[in-house]
């Protein structure tokens, strides 16, 4: 039996428009959510001083370091420090970046004079989380596995002789050499780290480049859904106190607090600084 031409012709719009909704949703959808509903993501870490003073190895700032606690000694990660990840990913054509982040970070630096002989600090894993759970699901299974790999570290190798003290509001920025474990491997790394010295303690930042493969981690990508790049950034802000520093955490995964929940970041060290300054 022939299907009369109108109907025919009726037909053919019908499944001309399905496919062109078909198109939006599957273009439109994932633009839609990105950039009016999960938002843009977290801006980098910063260090939190406003000062716009800055000086590098063999240079010199003036300033003062009146009132400020005394270099030397034992520095404890404080309040406010973070850890986490940053990673360029995309949906279904859609490019953003997944951020995942904690405050759960503990640890200690300990300065003899002006040589930094030890440092020490450590992130819970399992409580880093982004703004999506579905993502937190991954990277607690099949990406970082934090059930049996739930701390990460990064630990100096090497006593860093800074020469003099740094003055407050100055701030330095260093190549550094450390071992970074995480994912039950445990590597080398080089990366640049800034450090400042303010009236109450002393602020470290750095971007720490993570080869995916180095550490035998998963690619994040989720099959042909969403893609990455097979590389991050390991982003770290910590607030150095003389006080008592942020406590150990023994709390397990938690889905709240985006930005604040524990983590390990095995042993962040601070690593080889050669700081100069002129008082």
């Amino acid at each position: 039996m022939s299907i009369p031409p109108a109907k025919r012709r009726r037909w053919l719009r019908w499944f001309v428009l399905a496919l062109v909704v078909v198109l939006i949703l599957a273009v439109g959808g994932p633009f839609v959510f990105i950039h009016f509903i999960e938002g843009p993501p977290p801006a980098k870490l910063t260090l939190p001083s406003t000062s716009t003073t800055q000086r590098s190895s063999g240079s010199s700032t003036a300033g003062t370091t009146t009132g400020a606690p005394s270099f030397a000694g034992t520095w404890k990660v404080g309040a406010g420090s973070i850890v986490g990840y940053r990673v360029d990913e995309v949906l279904i054509g859609q490019s953003t970046t997944a951020v995942g982040r904690t405050k759960k970070v503990w640890g200690s630096a300990v300065v003899q004079g002006t040589t930094v002989t030890s440092a020490d600090f450590t992130v819970d894993m399992a409580t880093v989380k982004s703004d999506q759970p579905n993502r937190n699901a991954q990277f607690d299974g099949r990406i970082m596995n934090v059930s049996r790999y739930p701390t990460a570290s990064l630990k100096l190798i090497a006593p860093v002789v800074l020469g003099s003290a740094p003055v407050v509001g100055a701030t330095a920025q260093q190549k550094a050499k450390g071992e970074l474990t995480m994912h039950g491997v445990t590597k080398v790394i080089s990366f640049t780290v800034s450090v400042e010295r303010t009236s109450s303690g002393l602020d470290v930042l750095a971007d720490i480049p993570i080869l995916f493969s180095d550490w035998n981690i998963a690619n994040p990508s989720v099959g042909g859904v969403v893609t990455t790049a097979n590389h991050g950034i390991l982003e770290v802000l910590l607030l150095l106190t003389k006080g008592s520093g942020n406590p150990v955490s023994t709390a397990g995964p938690s889905s709240s607090n985006f930005g604040g929940s524990p983590i390990t970041v095995p042993s962040t060290t601070v690593p080889p600084l050669n700081l100069s300054s002129k008082s």
